[in-house]
């Protein structure tokens, strides 16, 4: 008999196995990261949470798309966000409706976690990855809302010549029968499953059996987060896993493949994923920190007279520099974000600094104004 090349060539796929005891200190490791994450949120009032999710949702959509290599426009993925979650989106950009359809995707994932998964929300969700608008960028046209068609799907890298398969998904005609199981066991798992271990399964069961032609990976990501936001039990989760795959996504790609082709023993898997959501969740809480410090600065400066200029460059400063002012902002800078004069950008820079919300930093072409988080 020939020997399974792919693991749901495997007699007994798709019942997965793995060691409970091996995967014991992980699992206690991820639960402990949760925890922390969950009781900083506490600390949060609804307003700043909704802030907290918003900057997560963005990293989101931005780092689930660069895996798999599409760069998108931050602050039009800040745009959509803020505009579904009802957030100020003054002097945010126009949103294109692939941006738009991403976020959909995402909220729908874990706002939406309580309603079953079925096959017509998942080509909703496929759909929306891929609008009409988004085949007039030069992306390649792309069966939508569809499953994938009969052509054999493979995962391959290298010129044809000498091209090297790194997955190879089963054949069309299995697809409803692999797909129905993977939503009954979704929505059905069992009773002494651990949360964290379903969501690790789901995400191998469900890019391995890569029901579209493209945007498995996305969708792979945003089932994963549904599965974690239901473990959770709560609408809005406060890491981003995507962005910690994006972080490792050389052993991402390398842990997928590996488990892809082996036996149905996935327990290195399972110890991979589990320790991305410990990694994830220690990194989400310099986000709620950073939200709190954001917060605590306004509450001080909320008699401060100041412009909307100002505030706008006091909030990019805020947010950690994401619009490439880490480290703090020059006169330049500020003639190139609020397109204003030198005179101006200077006096109103000198301005902040009089009322304590900058301070000035170095001389002559090393000086710049770094936010003052001093009471």
């Amino acid at each position: 008999m020939k020997t399974p090349q792919w693991i749901w060539q495997q007699p007994d796929w798709p019942h997965f196995r793995f060691d409970l005891t091996a995967l014991a200190p992980s699992l206690a490791a991820a639960r402990n990261a949760q925890g922390k994450t969950q009781g900083m949120a506490v600390l949060l009032d609804p307003a700043l949470s909704k802030e907290a999710f918003m900057l997560i949702l963005t990293e989101d959509g931005m780092t689930t798309s660069a895996i798999e290599g599409e760069k998108l426009d931050l602050r039009s993925v800040r745009s959509s966000v803020a505009r579904h979650l009802g957030l100020p989106v003054t002097g945010l950009p126009p949103v294109s409706r692939r941006v738009d359809g991403l976020v959909e995707v995402l909220l729908d994932a874990t706002i939406g976690h309580t309603v079953p998964l079925d096959l017509p929300r998942l080509c909703g969700w496929q759909a929306a990855l891929f609008p009409p608008d988004a085949f007039d960028t030069g992306l390649p046209n792309v069966r939508t809302g569809q499953l994938r068609g009969t052509e054999p799907m493979e995962v391959v890298s290298g010129p044809l010549t000498r091209r090297k398969v790194h997955f190879a998904a089963p054949p069309r005609e299995d697809l409803e029968n692999e797909l129905q199981a993977f939503l009954t066991w979704f929505n059905n798992p069992p009773e002494r499953l651990d949360g964290l271990f379903r969501a690790g399964l789901a995400h191998l069961w469900f890019v391995t059996i890569h029901p579209f032609e493209d945007g498995n990976g996305r969708l792979a990501r945003a089932v994963t987060d549904m599965a974690l936001s239901q473990s959770e039990n709560l609408p809005t989760r406060l890491f981003s896993l995507s962005a910690q795959f994006l972080r490792q996504r050389h052993d991402y790609y390398a842990m997928l493949e590996k488990s892809q082709r082996g036996g149905l023993d996935v327990t290195p898997w399972l110890s991979w994923f589990l320790d991305q959501v410990t990694l994830a969740a220690n990194a989400a809480e310099k986000t709620i920190s950073d939200t709190l410090t954001k917060a605590k600065f306004w509450l001080r400066h909320q008699a401060t007279d100041i412009n909307e200029r100002q505030r706008k460059t006091l909030n990019r400063l805020l947010d950690a520099g994401a619009e490439g002012f880490e480290g703090g902002i020059d006169t330049r800078k500020y003639v190139s974000l609020n397109k204003v004069s030198r005179a101006t950008a200077y006096r109103e820079l000198a301005d902040l600094v009089e009322k304590s919300c900058l301070v000035s930093v170095g001389s002559g072409r090393s000086h710049k104004y770094e936010i003052s988080l001093c009471a």
